[in-house]
């Protein structure tokens, strides 16, 4: 079993999201901020979400206001925004931080799994980790990556499913 599975997150209503509970799904995390420049990446994310969701595909976003104080926005607000915004249906999770001292642990986790180039360290808002059925992070992509770009790496673990998965539940 991953150590990804043992890990949790609150999301922004601050109800906490056991990871375990994904087990099975593909999973993409994205470190995200809403006043970026890659802040219209949420249209991409969300129609990559709403065309995959059947295959268990989960998008899991990431606020972070550690880039440019691009997100200084509250929890609340954060969420507003998405969903007015962007008519986001995937989690956004509670605002954290994905470098330094206080590092999220599920951060720390994926960019010890994934360094990117020349740094382990996350430059930027809209970093992703592209994470298999069986909780191996496969994939990071710089936030220069559209959504549209990572669809065919995501649809290659679409088709694979864990010996054990029916009997994950």
């Amino acid at each position: 079993m991953s150590d990804f599975y043992k890990l949790s997150a609150k999301l922004s209503t601050g109800e906490r999201l056991e990871f375990s509970k994904l087990r099975g799904s593909v999973i993409l995390i994205v470190n995200t901020a809403s006043q970026c420049g890659f802040t219209p990446q949420y249209v991409g994310l969300q129609n990559m979400y709403e065309k995959h969701q059947h295959n268990n595909f989960k998008i899991l976003a990431f606020p972070c206001n550690q880039f440019g104080a691009q997100e200084p926005n509250n929890n609340e607000n954060i969420l507003k925004f998405c969903e007015m915004k962007y008519g986001v249906t995937f989690p956004i999770m509670e605002k954290i931080f994905v470098n330094g001292e206080n590092q999220h642990p599920v951060f720390k986790f994926l960019t010890n799994e994934k360094k990117g180039f020349l740094v382990k360290n996350i430059k930027w808002n809209f970093t992703k980790f592209l994470i298999d059925r069986k909780g191996i992070v496969r994939k990071r992509y710089p936030p220069t990556a559209a959504p549209s770009a990572i669809e065919k790496d995501l649809k290659k673990f679409f088709n694979f499913l864990p010996p054990d998965f029916e009997n994950t539940f």
